[in-house]
C-alpha cells in the first residue's frame, strides 16, 4: 500500500514537471496534472493540498542533492569538503539541464508569489550560513587564511547560482561541470593559508 502511494506521488511530480514546463505554472491546472499522471483529483489531494505544494516539492527535491553533498562531507577538512562537493556537479548540471523550463518557472513564480519566494530564498540563506560556518572552520583549523567568511560565502553562493544560470541559458557554451570544478579550485587557492 505504501509503495503504491509513493508511486502515485512520484507520478504526480513527474506530470507536474511536464505541465509546468510546457504550460507554465499559472496555466497548468490540477486537472491537467491529474490527467497527465493518470490519477483522480482525490488521489492528487491525498498527497498535496494545492498545486503550489507540488511546485514547492519539486524545488525541495532538487535542492536535496545539495544537502546530501553537504552532509556527506562533514567529517573532512574544509578543503576536502569543498573538493568532495564537486563530485555532485555532474548530477546537478544534468538535472538542471533537463529541467530548464521548471527552473525558469521557479524564478518567475518567486517574483510573484511570496510563499514561493520564501521557499526559494530559504535554501540560499541556509547555504550561505553553511558556507560562512565552513569558512570559519577552515580558518580555525588553519587551512584558510583570515578571510571575511560572510563575503567569501556570498562569493561562493553567487558563483554557484551564476554558473547554474549560465549552464541553463547556454548549455553548449562550455563544459559547465569542468568550469564549476575549476571555479572551486580558483576560490580554494584564493582562501588557502599556504597560498597567501
Amino acid at each position: 500500500m505504501q509503495q503504491r502511494s509513493e508511486e502515485t506521488r512520484a507520478h504526480i511530480l513527474e506530470a507536474a514537471v511536464k505541465q509546468f514546463s510546457v504550460n507554465g505554472y499559472n496555466k497548468a491546472s490540477v486537472d491537467d496534472i491529474c490527467e497527465q499522471a493518470g490519477i483522480s483529483k482525490g488521489a492528487f489531494y491525498h498527497h498535496f493540498a494545492a498545486k503550489q505544494d507540488v511546485f514547492l516539492a519539486l524545488l525541495d527535491g532538487w535542492l536535496q542533492t545539495f544537502d546530501h553533498a553537504i552532509e556527506a562531507s562533514k567529517e573532512q577538512t574544509v578543503p576536502e569538503t569543498f573538493q568532495q562537493m564537486t563530485d555532485y556537479f555532474p548530477y546537478i548540471f544534468d538535472t538542471a539541464g533537463e529541467n530548464l523550463p521548471m527552473f525558469l518557472e521557479f524564478w518567475l513564480q518567486a517574483s510573484r508569489d511570496d510563499k514561493v519566494w520564501q521557499a526559494s530564498i530559504a535554501p540560499y540563506r541556509r547555504y550561505h550560513k553553511h558556507f560562512v560556518s565552513l569558512i570559519k572552520k577552515g580558518i580555525e583549523e588553519g587551512s584558510f587564511a583570515d578571510v571575511d567568511p560572510d563575503l567569501a560565502a556570498r562569493l561562493i553562493v553567487s558563483a554557484a547560482m551564476g554558473l547554474l544560470l549560465q549552464s541553463l541559458l547556454d548549455p553548449k557554451g562550455a563544459k559547465w561541470e569542468k568550469v564549476a570544478r575549476e571555479t572551486v579550485q580558483v576560490m580554494m587557492r584564493a582562501m588557502l593559508k599556504e597560498a597567501n
